[in-house]
C-alpha cells in the first residue's frame, strides 16, 4: 500500500514561494471544478479572484458573461449594486462640471471678458493678481534676455580671440614663408599654389558685419599678366 497523503493544516502558509505554488494549483483546481459544473449539470458559473500580489484571476461559464451574472444576482436578489457607484460617479462628475466652468470663467475674465457681473473688490483682486501675473512674465523676460546676452558676449569673444590669433599667425608666416605677406592694411597676399603666375588677397576686416558669426574675412584671387 501507498503512504497515505498527509493533511495540510489550513492556515496562511508563510513562505512566500510556496504560498504562490499552492495558489496556482489550487486556482487551477477550482477552475476545472467550476467547468465541470458547468459541462455536467448545465450550470452557470463565474469565479473572480484575487492573488495575494492583487492580480486577477477570473472564469465564467461559457454560455453566459459576467456582466449576465451579476445581473441575474441583482434580479434574484432584488437589489441594484451599481446605484450607490453611479450615484458617486455622478457627484464627482457634478464637482467637476463646476471647477471646470469656474477656470474657463477665469480664463475669460483674464481676457478682458465677463466683466460686468463683479464687483468692485472682485475687479481689484483681478486687477492685482494680473499685475503679479505681468511682473512675474517681465521678470522671466528679463532673465531670458540676460542669459542670451550673456551668450553672445562669450560667443563675441570668442570671434574677437580667434581673429588674434589669425592675425599672429599670418604674421609669423610672413616671417617664415615668402610665398605670404601681411600688409599695413590688414590683408594678406601670397602665391595661389605656389603659382607665381596667380596671386591671392586675404582681407581681414575687424569691423565685418559678420564677425560674430565668424565670417571675418574676404579671399579675393588675381591672375597677374604674362
Amino acid at each position: 500500500m501507498g503512504m497515505a497523503r498527509g493533511k495540510i493544516q489550513i492556515k496562511r502558509i508563510e513562505n512566500s514561494t510556496n504560498r504562490q505554488v499552492t495558489y496556482s494549483k489550487r486556482r487551477n483546481g477550482l477552475f476545472k471544478k467550476a467547468n465541470e459544473l458547468t459541462v455536467l449539470c448545465d450550470a452557470k458559473v463565474s469565479i473572480i479572484m484575487f492573488s495575494s500580489t492583487g492580480k486577477l484571476h477570473e472564469y465564467v461559464s461559457p454560455s453566459t458573461s459576467t456582466k449576465q451574472m451579476f445581473d441575474q444576482y441583482q434580479k434574484t436578489l432584488g437589489v441594484d449594486i451599481w446605484s450607490p457607484q453611479y450615484e458617486k460617479m455622478n457627484e464627482t462628475l457634478k464637482r467637476l462640471k463646476e471647477v471646470n466652468g469656474n477656470l474657463r470663467r477665469e480664463i475669460r475674465q483674464r481676457m478682458g471678458e465677463c466683466l460686468n457681473d463683479l464687483s468692485f473688490e472682485n475687479l481689484r483682486g483681478l486687477e492685482q493678481d494680473m499685475d503679479t501675473a505681468l511682473n512675474l512674465i517681465r521678470e522671466r523676460k528679463n532673465r531670458v534676455i540676460a542669459n542670451q546676452i550673456v551668450t553672445w558676449n562669450k560667443k563675441l569673444r570668442n570671434a574677437e580671440e580667434r581673429y588674434r590669433n589669425l592675425l599672429h599667425e599670418l604674421e609669423a608666416r610672413d616671417h617664415e614663408d615668402p610665398h605670404y605677406g601681411l600688409v599695413d592694411n590688414g590683408s594678406v597676399f601670397g602665391f595661389e599654389n605656389e603659382d607665381p603666375r596667380s596671386i591671392f588677397v586675404l582681407r581681414l576686416q575687424s569691423n565685418h558685419p559678420n564677425l560674430h558669426s565668424g565670417a571675418g574675412s574676404d579671399l579675393s584671387t588675381y591672375p597677374l599678366l604674362d
